[in-house]
């Protein structure tokens, strides 16, 4: 529940909702999002979290993060560190959730409302340390994938769910293909 003279921060953990949205078949529109908690509330803050590969020299998400710096959210990034795990794959790891839960504390005493987007259930404290400064939390995830992307102890903990998918027709567009996939597509449709 909103209430339109609340004073709203968005915390977007950028991969855990991009993960989220993606286990439901759409991909998040940035700007529709920003749009809908607007009309939501006051929103004087829309923070999102990413972790950045310093050296390649094009990272996929470099696109999607200029953009939000230019629309008016609040970026929060960091260098993600890459590792080789025990079978020998090359994997990265930039975990942002202490940045998140700075910001969150510190932001606190000027909001009313927190909409966490994430369903990570170390968030968990955070949430109960936010509601102690009285301030509301609603998280947005999913319980409609396969897993759940919502910790169960995470939703409990907030006092609002926001089920991602019931947010589609609002702030989602239908996932990007890759080009080489839809030229594979438009031959097959001409066979």
């Amino acid at each position: 529940m909103f209430y339109k003279d609340e004073r709203l921060a968005l915390f977007i953990d950028g991969s855990n909702l991009y993960a989220a949205a993606k286990s439901l078949g759409f991909d998040i529109d940035y700007k529709l999002l920003r749009q809908e908690f607007m009309r939501r509330g006051k929103l004087l803050r829309a923070f999102y979290y990413t972790a950045l590969l310093e050296n390649d020299d094009y990272s996929p998400i470099r696109p999607l993060v200029d953009w939000l710096h230019y629309n008016g959210f609040t970026m929060v990034t960091k260098p993600a560190k890459e590792f080789t795990d025990s079978m020998g794959r090359r994997k990265v790891k930039g975990n942002m959730d202490i940045e998140l839960t700075v910001d969150a504390m510190e932001i606190a005493p000027h909001v009313d409302h927190i909409v966490l987007f994430s369903g990570d259930g170390d968030f968990r404290p955070l949430v109960e340390g936010l509601q102690r400064k009285g301030v509301r939390v609603s998280v947005v995830s999913t319980i409609r994938s396969q897993p759940p992307m919502i910790a169960d102890e995470l939703r409990r903990q907030a006092d609002n769910f926001i089920e991602l998918e019931d947010l589609k027709d609002v702030i989602g567009r239908p996932p990007r293909e890759d080009r080489p996939d839809r030229n594979v597509q438009q031959e097959d449709a001409d066979a």
